[in-house]
């Protein structure tokens, strides 16, 4: 049988001790010190290839469930950094970190870096609190999709266009015919319900914090980090490690929390096949490396948009 007053005793002794040893820890062991894991959100978003794997969920879902996992975390902040891309794939990222900061009941902080626009403040709502530097840029709530037309430079080559469908609307926009009103029409509307989409997940996100004109707002338009701020975009002026610091103290923990990394620092992707090898021949092979050339000038062009 055992002794209460015995129990108590030890377990006093046990606490004196854990005092006493605590200073002499490295301050990741230690209870006492407060932690908030980072991670990073930095890209074009949904692009990806061998060497250049876009921003998407599959990504970085490891690293969000690690930072939110983290057993002494106070909160969870996130180091944005995007111009935007895929609206399904920030959807998809805005999604996970609002289910996990519900899950875990851990407070999000947003810091954007030199932007956070379309796509990438979509995922800065997902934050409780967006920060930002007084140069970044924010805003860019609206849809865009680009293209080209080459029916007359294939006319001067003389190359006859020939494609086979079925479907009236299969070929719809296709680069190398002349544009059809009705396809484009078409897509505005297509472009319309997921800007509807996108202004309600900010206004649910912002609600009342908000104090510019919709019209101004939900335009496409972006705003420097000042400007940001007096539109409610943003909650304040500032940088990670200086606001954590005065919101957590001095000794806060800031680990930098990352995705598993594979051969040539390759971030590893969820689920994958093949040998490196394969992969490597993928990348070396003329399909590849014009993907990769491709990709890279898309990517390019998006941050140029923002003077970046």
């Amino acid at each position: 049988m055992t002794d209460p007053k015995m129990t108590e005793h030890l377990q006093q002794l046990m606490a004196r001790a854990g005092s006493l040893m605590s200073p002499l820890l490295p301050k990741r062991w230690r209870g006492d010190i407060p932690v908030v894991p980072v991670v990073r959100l930095t890209g074009v978003i949904g692009f990806s290839t061998p060497l250049r794997p876009g921003l998407t969920l599959a990504g970085i879902a490891r690293a969000l469930d690690r930072a939110f996992g983290h057993r002494q975390a106070r909160a969870v902040a996130l180091a944005i950094n995007s111009p935007g891309g895929s609206a399904v794939q920030s959807h998809f990222i805005f999604q996970r970190i609002r289910q996990l900061a519900a899950d875990k009941g851990i407070p999000v902080i947003g810091f954007v870096e030199d932007v956070a626009a379309s796509g990438g403040y979509m995922i800065a709502c997902a934050a409780d609190e967006i920060v930002c530097d007084p140069s970044s840029i924010v805003g860019s709530i609206g849809v865009i999709g680009a293209s080209f037309g080459f029916q007359e430079a294939i006319k001067k080559l003389g190359v006859e266009r020939r494609i086979y469908t079925a479907g009236d609307h299969k070929s719809s926009l296709d680069p190398f015919l002349p544009e059809n009103p009705e396809d484009v029409e078409r897509l505005k509307g297509i472009q319309q319900q997921i800007h509807e989409s996108f202004i309600a997940l900010v206004k649910g996100s912002r609600g009342a914090k908000l104090a510019g004109p919709e019209k101004t707002l939900f335009s496409g338009e972006y705003w420097d980090g000042r400007r940001a701020l007096e539109y409610g975009l943003v909650d304040r002026i500032g940088d990670l490690r200086s606001v954590l610091r005065e919101r957590f103290g001095k000794d806060v923990l800031m680990p930098l929390v990352t995705s598993e990394r594979g051969w040539f620092g390759r971030r590893a992707q969820g689920i994958t096949s093949g040998s490196v090898a394969s992969r490597m021949g993928e990348f070396w092979s003329y399909s590849g490396l014009a993907e990769e050339i491709v990709s890279t000038v898309e990517a390019r062009a998006i941050w140029a948009r923002f003077g970046l």
